[in-house]
């Protein structure tokens, strides 16, 4: 429960050099009166979002309520020069890249955390997919993935219906199995096996987790993060592309797997599609990037619950900041002749990851190890770990249709974050019938990082002409 003086939990104080960008794309033009009145009344009034973070005699960070003046939070970009010019001329793909430019600037400047570290950035400029755009920049510590969707959620009106409230995602499917399913006394080997195999596979995650921060470290591809100097802030540029969820779930169904097994397939096949063609390795095998998946470890029906609470006045009750445990999952750099083999690894390797309880051991290990050793031990932990692995990648689900923020329709959500020591972050982001790709990449590093969004879309078309082919197949059989 969020309350007055509420201690900073141990991952929210890994986050000290983590933010979030979010840009908004706006499907109508924006109304600033109205988009600020909206701004005031929502979002200010969110326990995290009217706090900051105070050290006590003790040494224990705590988030301490603060008086919010929403207009210090909200920067009005006067002018962009090459939008306004080429916007006016009819380029809006011109206006899209100037929109581009400033939020990548924004990697790059320092956050004032004498009042609560968020604030909307308002771009008033038509693009290719947006009338206007405003991006929510805050530190990560105030809110996980899951946090942000349910204050999106719980900010927002149905565009189709003002009158009524936004829907949230639908939870995700509960697990399945041998160790999940009522068993008989037949079964009771095989619910004994299963439970072996539990423990084994977690004892291995766990094992290469430690490993990895200590001493595994992923080979130097051209993704992991070159060193240039001991640069403690690099500008980092972030591009996104939508796809159509149908194409997705046309390939999920194709192959009776989830969406999510599509995203990592068809991100391990954008992945390598980019690394055999800037290496001119024309061998077969390539390299195992590991990413870090940070997993939600609330309840599968609390975005619900805390969206009823706090429509019903109960804000103080949502446990908002980070709840989040971490998995290593890798991927595969490999040439495929058939695309849907990027797909079948990955289902391979996810079912593996579900087999294990590693998330949870890994969430226990983060708090003792803060407890026992302190915040600079947590520190080093989460810092090597992702120093020695190559990627951050996550998925997450929002609303299911067209919403409206503050009076405005929303045209698309695109999140994305800035400070890790990678050079590289993949996020996907569901809204309505679209899905969203979003890439963090280190300007320096990916100076072509449009290609490798290029990438992401012929590897997505590919898998789905595939998929429709073994259908195609499959029916003819039958």
């Amino acid at each position: 429960m969020a309350s007055s003086w509420e201690p900073v939990s141990p991952v929210e104080r890994l986050m000290k050099d983590l933010y979030v960008v979010a840009a908004i794309g706006l499907a109508a033009p924006l109304n600033l009166p109205v988009f600020r009145a909206g701004i005031e009344a929502q979002l200010a009034r969110h326990p995290h979002f009217r706090s900051i973070q105070v050290t006590g005699k003790d040494g224990m960070p705590r988030w301490v309520p603060t008086t919010v003046n929403v207009d210090d939070h909200i920067v009005i970009v006067p002018s962009l020069p090459p939008a306004a010019t080429n916007a006016a001329a009819g380029d809006p793909a011109a206006a899209g890249r100037a929109v581009e430019d400033y939020l990548s600037s924004l990697s790059t400047l320092p956050m004032d955390h004498t009042r609560p570290p968020w604030e909307f950035h308002v771009l008033d400029v038509a693009t290719s997919d947006a009338a206007a755009v405003v991006a929510l920049r805050m530190h990560h510590a105030l809110a996980d993935g899951m946090a942000l969707i349910t204050l999106l959620v719980s900010s927002s009106r149905s565009a189709a219906d003002p009158a009524r409230p936004a829907p949230p995602p639908p939870p995700p499917a509960r697990r399945a199995g041998a160790i999940y399913a009522p068993h008989s006394a037949g079964g009771l080997l095989m619910w004994m096996w299963s439970y072996l195999l539990l423990a084994w596979h977690t004892l291995v995650d766990v094992a290469a987790f430690a490993g990895t921060i200590c001493f595994l470290r992923d080979p130097n591809t051209l993704f992991k993060r070159a060193e240039h100097g001991g640069e403690t802030r690099r500008r980092m540029r972030f591009v996104h592309r939508s796809f159509s969820l149908d194409d997705v779930k046309f390939i999920k169904n194709a192959m009776d797997y989830t969406v999510n097994d599509v995203l990592v397939g068809v991100t391990s096949a954008a992945l390598s599609r980019y690394f055999f063609r800037k290496t001119g390795d024309t061998k077969k095998r390539g390299a195992v990037l590991r990413s870090v998946l940070p997993v939600n470890t609330r309840p599968t029906t609390s975005l619900q619950m805390d969206v009823e609470m706090i429509e019903s006045g109960k804000s103080n009750a949502v446990r908002w900041g980070n709840r989040l445990g971490y998995i290593i999952l890798p991927f595969h750099l490999a040439m495929h002749d058939d695309p849907l083999e990027y797909v079948r690894k990955a289902k391979r390797i996810i079912d593996r990851k579900k087999n294990s309880l590693e998330v949870v051991i890994i969430h226990m290990a983060i708090e003792i190890t803060f407890k026992i050793f302190g915040p600079k031990a947590g520190a080093y932990v989460f810092n090597n770990v992702l120093r020695n692995t190559t990627i951050t990648f996550s998925n997450l689900i929002g609303p299911p249709e067209q919403i409206e923020l503050c009076g405005h329709p929303v045209a698309y959500i695109a999140p994305s974050v800035y400070g890790l020591q990678q050079a590289l972050t993949v996020h996907y982001q569901s809204y309505a019938n679209t899905i969203k790709v979003i890439l963090a990449v280190d300007e320096a590093q990916f100076p072509d990082s449009r290609q490798l969004l290029d990438d992401f879309a012929e590897s997505l078309r590919l898998t789905n002409e595939a998929a429709a082919k073994a259908s195609t197949k499959s029916i003819k059989k039958e």
